[in-house]
C-alpha cells in the first residue's frame, strides 16, 4: 500500500459535505466526528472519578464538570481546526515544528495518555462483564482482548458506520443514565448550590484533576484533528469557513451530552451514597451493589449495561488516536492490527498486575490513577495546540482571534497549575514515607522532574522565539527527475523453484531478462525433516528425486543454448536461499510467489517476505 500522508488515510475525505444540499443537510454530513471524541468524554475513567467526586463531596464539584466541559468545547474546537485548516493532525503539527529530541518524549507521552485510556476501557469493561455475568475480573480483563478486531471490521465499512455504531452505544448510555435519574430523584436545591465554584485541595484536589484528566483526555485532541479530515470540503476560504462552523456546532452538541452523562453519574453518586451516609465509595462494583441495595435490580442492571456500552465505544476510538499519534510523530505505519494488539497488551500489563498482587478491591483505584495520568498529559498537547492555531504563519486568517487566544491560555495555566499543585502535595507525602530515604529514588525522582519541567517550558516558550514553519508535510523525498539510463546488466541471474508449476513461469521471465547472454542459477531447498536435521548428507527419496528434477531443469535450458548451474540447500527455505543468493554473486532473484496469504502463510510460509528481508539485490517476484 502506498504510504500516504494523510491522516486517517483509509478514511480520509471519505464523506461528501458539498453539492446542492439544504443547510440542514450539510450540518448531517458534518456530524459525527465530535460523537467519536464525545465518548472519550463519558468513559469509564469518568465513571470512576464522577462516582468518588459524587459520593465523598456530594453536589459540590460538579463545577468541576461544567468548567471541564467548557474548557473541552474551546480545546476541542481548536483541535478541529488544526485539521481543516491545514489537514494536519496534532501530532503531525508537532512533527512539523519541533526538532526530534522534543517530538520523541511528546510521542511516548501520548503514548502512556493512550495507554492510560485504554486501561480505564479495559477495567470498565471487565467491571460490567462482572457486574452482568459475574465473571470474574481477570477473565473479564484478558477476554477484553479479542475486541482488537472490531475497530478493523468496521473501518472496512466506512467512517459513517463507525460513527453510527458509536452514537448508538452513545445513546444506550445515555437512556440508561435518564432512567436513574428517576429512580435515585435528586435534590434540586442542592443540585444548584454544586455550580457554584468552591476552593479545591487534599482528596477533592486529587479528585478533581481526575475529572478533568477524564473530561479533557490529551488522546482527544489528537484524534479529532483527524477525524474532521474524513469529510471533504471546499479548500476555499468560505468552505473551510462553513466546515469551522459546523463542526463547532458538532463539538458543541456532542460534548454537552457528554456532559450530562457525567453529572448525571456524579448526581447518581451524590443522590444515592452521599445522602444516605455512604461517602467514601470509589468502586464501580461498590456503586453497583449499593444501587442494588437501595433501589432494586433494575437500576443496578442499567448501571452495568451502560458501562460495557461506555468501555467497548471508547476502546475504539483510543485505538484511531494511537494509530494518528503513531504515524503523526514518527510517519511509522504497521498494520493496523498490530498497532490494536499492542496499545491493549500494554493497557492490560498493569490491569493483570493489579489484579494478581492486589486484589479486586484495588482495581478502583488503578482506574482513578489512570485519570490522573491522563491530566497530567494534558499540558504537552494543550499548549503546542494552542500555539499551531494561533500562528498566522500556519493559519492565515483563521488564527485565533484574541478573546479565543485568551481563553485557551486561561484553560492551559488552570490545567497545568492544578497539575503543578497536585505534584507537589504527592512529592510533599513522598517525602514522609521511608523511600524519601533512598538517596538513588530521590535523585532518579529530582532528575525526572526536571525533565519534564524542562519539556514542558520548552512547548510553552519555544514558538515564541521561532516562527512557526508552513512546510508542506510529505513522507518521501523531494521530487527530481528519473535517471533513465540503466547501470547494471543483470549477467547473474538466480532462479529458486519448488518443482510446480510456476517454474516454468519463473524461469521464462529470468530469460527474458538476461536473454542469451547471462548466466543462471537453480536453487531449490529440501525441506525434509531428514534434510533440516542432516543437511546435504541426506540421500532420503525425496532428495534424490529433487536431484533428478534440477538435472532435467538444466539439460532443457543447456539444449536451449543457456549457461545454467544448480545447486541444492537443505532446511529453511527463507535462510537458504538467502545464503545460496550470496555465495554465487547473484545480481536479480526471480522467484514465484502461489498467492496465498492469512491463514495459509501461517502454515505454509510467506519465503518471499522473508527472502527480501534477507538479501539487498532486487527480486522479481512472478504469479
Amino acid at each position: 500500500m502506498e504510504h500516504s500522508n494523510k491522516s486517517l488515510s483509509e478514511v480520509h475525505e471519505s464523506v461528501e459535505t458539498g453539492g446542492t444540499r439544504s443547510k440542514f443537510r450539510t450540518f448531517l454530513a458534518f456530524i459525527g466526528p465530535a460523537y467519536l471524541v464525545s465518548v472519550g468524554y463519558m468513559d469509564p475513567g469518568n465513571w470512576a472519578t464522577d462516582i468518588a467526586g459524587g459520593s465523598r463531596f456530594g453536589y459540590s464539584l460538579i463545577w468541576v464538570l461544567l468548567m471541564s466541559n467548557w474548557v473541552a468545547i474551546l480545546l476541542q474546537s481548536l483541535s478541529a481546526k488544526l485539521g481543516i485548516v491545514k489537514g494536519w493532525d496534532l501530532a503531525q503539527a508537532s512533527r512539523q515544528q519541533y526538532p526530534s529530541w522534543i517530538n520523541i518524549p511528546l510521542y511516548v507521552l501520548a503514548e502512556i495518555a493512550i495507554a492510560a485510556t485504554d486501561l480505564a476501557e479495559i477495567i470498565g469493561m471487565a467491571i460490567g462483564l462482572n457486574l452482568l455475568f459475574d465473571l470474574p475480573l481477570m477473565y473479564g480483563v484478558l477476554i477484553t482482548v479479542l475486541d482488537t478486531f472490531l475497530l478493523l471490521f468496521l473501518i472496512n465499512k466506512g467512517i459513517r458506520k463507525i460513527e453510527l455504531f458509536i452514537v448508538s452505544l452513545v445513546s444506550i448510555i445515555g437512556l440508561s443514565f435518564l432512567m436513574e435519574m428517576f429512580i435515585v430523584k435528586p435534590d434540586v436545591s442542592e443540585l444548584m448550590k454544586g455550580f457554584v465554584p468552591s476552593g479545591l485541595s487534599g482528596d477533592a484536589l486529587y479528585i478533581a484533576i481526575g475529572i478533568i484528566g477524564a473530561t479533557i483526555m490529551p488522546h482527544n485532541l489528537y484524534l479529532h484533528s483527524s477525524l474532521v479530515q474524513t469529510r471533504k470540503i471546499k479548500k476555499d476560504d468560505e468552505g473551510i469557513k462553513r466546515a469551522i462552523k459546523f463542526n463547532f456546532f458538532d463539538s458543541a452538541i456532542a460534548l454537552n451530552a457528554a456532559f450530562f452523562v457525567n453529572a448525571a453519574i456524579l448526581i447518581l453518586a451524590a443522590a444515592a451514597f452521599h445522602r444516605n451516609g455512604f461517602n467514601q465509595v470509589a468502586d464501580i462494583s461498590d456503586a453497583h451493589e449499593l444501587l442494588r441495595g437501595i433501589f432494586g435490580d433494575l437500576a443496578p442492571a442499567l448501571f452495568a449495561i451502560a458501562l460495557i456500552a461506555a468501555g467497548q465505544s471508547s476502546t475504539i476510538t483510543g485505538t484511531l488516536a494511537g494509530q494518528i499519534v503513531m504515524e503523526g510523530y514518527l510517519n511509522l505505519r504497521i498494520s493496523p492490527w498490530v498497532r490494536r494488539l499492542v496499545t491493549r497488551l500494554i493497557a492490560v500489563a498493569p490491569a493483570v498486575f493489579t489484579l494478581f498482587y492486589f486484589g479486586d478491591e484495588k482495581i478502583g483505584d488503578l482506574l482513578i490513577f489512570s485519570q490522573v495520568i491522563l491530566s497530567l498529559q494534558l499540558g504537552f498537547a494543550v499548549i503546542p495546540l494552542i500555539h499551531f492555531t494561533s500562528s498566522k504563519q500556519l493559519m492565515g486568517k483563521f488564527a485565533n482571534s484574541k478573546w479565543i487566544l485568551f481563553f485557551a491560555w486561561v484553560s492551559a495555566i488552570i490545567i497545568v497549575g492544578l497539575n503543578v499543585k497536585l505534584v507537589g502535595e504527592e512529592i510533599s507525602l513522598f517525602l514522609q514515607t521511608q523511600y524519601a530515604h533512598n538517596i538513588p529514588i530521590k535523585v532518579i525522582l529530582f532528575l525526572f522532574l526536571l525533565y519534564v519541567a524542562f519539556l514542558l517550558l520548552y512547548v510553552t516558550f519555544s514558538p515564541f522565539m521561532n516562527k512557526m514553519r508552513d512546510k508542506r508535510m510529505i513522507p518521501h523525498l523531494p521530487i527530481k527527475p528519473l535517471n533513465l539510463t540503466p547501470d547494471t546488466q543483470y549477467k547473474r541471474i538466480g532462479v529458486a523453484v519448488d518443482f510446480s508449476k510456476m517454474d516454468e513461469i519463473s524461469i521464462l521471465h529470468a530469460l527474458s531478462i538476461g536473454a542469451i547472454d547471462a548466466e543462471y542459477f537453480l536453487f531449490h531447498i529440501v525441506e525434509s525433516a531428514a534434510a533440516t536435521r542432516h543437511g546435504e548428507e541426506v540421500m532420503d527419496t525425496e532428495t534424490l528425486q529433487d536431484i533428478e528434477w534440477m538435472k532435467q531443469y538444466a539439460k532443457d535450458l543447456s539444449s536451449a543454448g543457456y549457461k545454467v548451474s544448480y545447486e541444492l540447500g537443505y532446511g529453511n527455505r527463507a535462510t537458504n536461499i538467502a545464503t545460496l543468493t550470496k555465495q554465487h554473486n547473484i545480481q536479480l532473484l526471480v522467484m514465484g510467489a502461489h498467492g496465498h496469504s492469512g491463514l495459509k502463510d501461517l502454515f505454509f510460509g510467506a519465503t518471499v517476505d522473508a527472502v527480501r528481508h534477507k538479501i539487498n539485490i532486487p527480486i522479481l517476484v512472478v504469479r
